[in-house]
């Protein structure tokens, strides 16, 4: 029977736990004879021999010249079909990349079927509850004087001037060439990286890393100084080879710097403002709408801890071990969104690499979760809504929102960005229906403490 436009395989599923299943799969003979007559046949038209005129090429001949190439070129198209078609036919939401390791070793024959198998992780099947009435707080937050005062020297640090300094001293910067090893593995080799001495305790960030005692390690270093810094990889490093390594930083420092802030009224003249004042009126404003937001987030965070504690189901394995380098992105676009500086953001990125492995699942939860609740409820995200997230960034920020477009875009954060907005969505719509108490922020910090507290036995 020639192949039709439908279908081109059989196939069956067999499960082999919640989220995993073996798709079995065999392409009939004739599909294969119809695809490699087809191939074959685009050669001849196509390909110019010696001796002979286009298209006019014996087939014994192109199979001597081409046919291994044609085979697996077919193969791999069958096998993408054939796999496609499979999982559309048995309704399958599979999630990662399927395992298939002996498709390698199948040869295509023409008057042969082509039999093989396709182990797959599949979205966890589990059904949403009641959401409404959910009960959550959120904090009363006024904006202080002492927190303008902190912004305003944040930013006179930011458009500060750099003074060459001879041997550096805590809070200083040192700039070099870091590289990081796992045993002979590298994991970063980064020219011009900058770590920060550690202002006020002996806890510090290199190459990414949170290290106990860096101010112990650095010393008081120099340029042209050769550093090593020695610590144990967290368990959750985006590159395996570093979990829970023997790590060896080293770094050779080439400039010695500090940081000496900008005045505030000249800060403000540059913005286009009078003086110091006006200045500070605008950080009220931006304050006050990231305080809005902060609260927000709050709100969120409860309903997810609701949804986490309520909804039980188990996660794909695989997947969930591939988990960790997705959380830390998730949580560097949450961070961007939320007008965080640079250099906060990278430290908090490296804290949550020596967090447990717990926090990775628990994200991937949430996704499965939100996803569902997005489907159900008939939440989507716009292309406008993307751009006015672009827009918001980019202004807490201090960037053109069309350089940090073309950021994401490079980066390969626009698809992050985009679930994360839909998650965020489908927070909001729960909120909605919640049962919202404001409460002072010193009622705030006391719940905020219980429920960091571990439950009582």
């Amino acid at each position: 029977m020639a192949e039709t436009a439908d279908k081109i395989c059989t196939s069956s599923v067999t499960e082999n736990g919640p989220t995993s299943r073996t798709l079995s799969i065999e392409i009939a003979p004739d599909v294969i004879t119809d695809r490699l007559e087809t191939a074959f046949g685009t050669l001849r038209t196509e390909a110019a021999l010696p001796g002979f005129r286009k298209g006019h090429a014996p087939r014994g001949l192109l199979e001597k010249r081409f046919g291994e190439h044609v085979r697996d070129e077919t193969k791999g198209q069958l096998l993408s079909s054939a796999y496609a078609e499979a999982i559309d036919e048995h309704g399958l939401k599979v999630v990662g990349n399927p395992i298939a390791d002996q498709t390698e070793s199948i040869e295509l024959v023409e008057g042969s079927p082509l039999s093989f198998s396709v182990e797959v992780e599949i979205v966890p099947t589990f059904e949403i509850p009641e959401l409404s009435g959910i009960a959550v707080k959120r904090p009363v937050v006024e904006v202080t004087d002492e927190q303008i005062a902190g912004e305003v020297e944040r930013l006179c640090l930011g458009e500060g001037d750099l003074e060459d300094r001879d041997v550096a001293e805590p809070g200083d910067y040192i700039t070099g060439h870091g590289v990081m090893k796992a045993g002979d593995t590298v994991i970063h080799d980064i020219p011009g990286a900058v770590v920060q001495l550690p202002k006020s305790k002996d806890e510090g960030m290199i190459l990414g890393v949170v290290v106990g005692d860096l101010a112990k390690q650095l010393g008081s270093p120099k340029a042209g100084d050769s550093l090593t810094v020695t610590t144990t990889g967290p368990e959750n490093h985006e590159n395996e080879a570093a979990r829970n390594a023997e790590l060896s930083i080293g770094f050779e420092v080439e400039t010695v710097a500090r940081i000496i802030p900008a005045e505030a009224d000249d800060l403000a003249k540059r913005n286009g403002l009078d003086d110091a004042a006006a200045l500070e009126g605008v950080i009220r404003s931006q304050l006050e709408q990231r305080v809005e937001s902060e609260r927000a987030t709050l709100v969120r965070q409860q309903i997810a801890a609701h949804l986490l504690k309520t909804i039980e189901f188990e996660l794909p394995k695989r997947l969930s071990a591939q988990q960790a380098g997705n959380v830390f992105e998730r949580r560097r676009l949450e961070l961007m969104q939320r007008g965080v500086d640079q250099q906060t953001i990278e430290e908090n990125i490296a804290r949550l690499r020596s967090a447990s492995a717990a926090e990775a699942l628990r994200e991937l939860k949430l996704l499965f979760i939100l996803s569902k609740v997005s489907e159900e409820k008939g939440v989507s995200v716009s292309e406008a809504e993307i751009n006015s997230a672009i827009v918001s960034m980019a202004r807490q920020r201090g960037e053109r929102p069309e350089a940090l477009q073309q950021q994401l875009v490079q980066n390969r954060q626009i698809n992050g960005l985009y679930q994360q907005v839909m998650e965020q969505k489908a927070l909001d719509t729960i909120a909605q229906d919640a049962a919202i108490e404001d409460v002072s922020a010193d009622e705030w910090n006391a719940y905020a403490k219980s429920l960091s507290e571990p439950a009582s036995e």
